[in-house]
């Protein structure tokens, strides 16, 4: 019969049914799991029971409607739990550990979040995103966090931790970046970190006090790195090279000292961040082929003319002063 009927027909009918009866056409779509929903509220208490939460109503049967979180929509399962700014204060309930579907965690902006980062987050093997950053964490970053095998983002960034960087961070296999930045982690950049097990992924260690040379395995490093701020020494030229396909580097305001005249600089590179080291030489005319969006040599014991062409001269003279010697636009002429 229905084949007999226009298409236009049956169309119109399937759009009344939607608007009359949606939870009958979604019929099919399953609910929270049971025992996710007890986590949650478990959860909720641990956290003294936020007003941040308030959607976490203990008679609403559907987790899966409640604000910070995501359901499959296949399973019903707990998927991600998203908290953020919001006033939240304690630690990290362990009951996160028992939401066992979990692909994404995060804690962002709550700086009333205190204590360490709990072993419990060990037990969630599906978890690929990890964000628990602008918090008061503190304590160590645990080496357990090296288990997590699915983990393809890790951010720890703004927070209070301290200590030396666990070098069986390396051993995550499918990594895509690692935030360790604006903490006050100490000690030197672990060897491992230029031999990862899987890609190597982009790292930022940014404002730490980290001291130290930078590994020689980074020799093979071919992603983003941002190592700025630190207490770092010694030469890292070997960061650079025509073949590299980095198109970020920043060693900013460290104590690296190398001739940057004898540096090959790949095509690929767009930002370039050396201001405040002890880096010498001149400027190589290379870097008139470089498509340059950001550039910074400030404050290092520069000398000799500014190469003509390319970026070089799209810069303000504050991307360059505060050198030796160094002249020719955007800087005084040469004499």
């Amino acid at each position: 019969m229905l084949k007999s009927l226009p298409i236009s027909f049956i169309l119109f009918i399937s759009v009344i049914l939607f608007l009359l009866f949606p939870s009958q056409v979604f019929s099919a779509h399953p609910k929270c799991h049971s025992q996710d929903k007890k986590v949650l509220l478990e959860i909720k208490a641990a956290l003294n029971n936020p007003y941040h939460l308030a959607s976490w109503n203990p008679d609403d049967d559907d987790c899966c409607t409640w604000y910070c979180l995501d359901c499959d929509l296949v399973t019903g399962r707990v998927i991600a739990l998203t908290i953020f700014s919001g006033n939240i204060s304690g630690q990290i309930p362990p009951a996160v550990g028992d939401l066992p579907y979990l692909q994404n965690l995060e804690f962002r902006k709550l700086t009333n979040l205190t204590g360490q980062i709990p072993s419990a987050i060990t037990k969630l093997v599906n978890l690929r995103e990890l964000t628990l950053s602008y918090t008061n964490l503190s304590g160590p970053i645990p080496s357990f966090l090296s288990q997590l095998k699915n983990l393809t983002y890790l951010d720890l960034s703004f927070n209070d931790l301290t200590g030396s960087i666990p070098p069986s961070l390396s051993e995550l296999p499918n990594l895509d970046a690692i935030h360790l930045d604006r903490n006050q982690l100490t000690g030197s950049i672990p060897d491992s970190f230029g031999y990862w097990t899987g890609k190597t992924p982009e790292i930022f260690l940014s404002h730490n006090n980290l001291t130290g040379a930078v590994p020689a395995s980074f020799g093979r490093f071919q992603s983003m790195i941002d190592l700025s701020r630190n207490k770092l020494e010694g030469d890292p030229s070997f960061l650079f090279g025509k073949n590299r396909t980095s198109w970020y580097v920043d060693l900013s305001r460290n104590l690296f000292e190398f001739d940057v005249s004898k540096i090959e600089f790949s095509d690929n590179l767009t930002h370039l961040d050396l201001n405040h080291n002890r880096i010498f030489g001149s400027l190589p005319k290379g870097l008139t082929q470089l498509n340059l969006e950001f550039y910074n040599v400030s404050y290092n014991r520069l000398c000799g003319q500014i190469p003509q062409g390319g970026e070089l001269q799209s810069f303000d003279l504050y991307s360059y002063f505060h050198n030796r010697c160094l002249c020719g636009a955007p800087l005084p002429p040469c004499n």
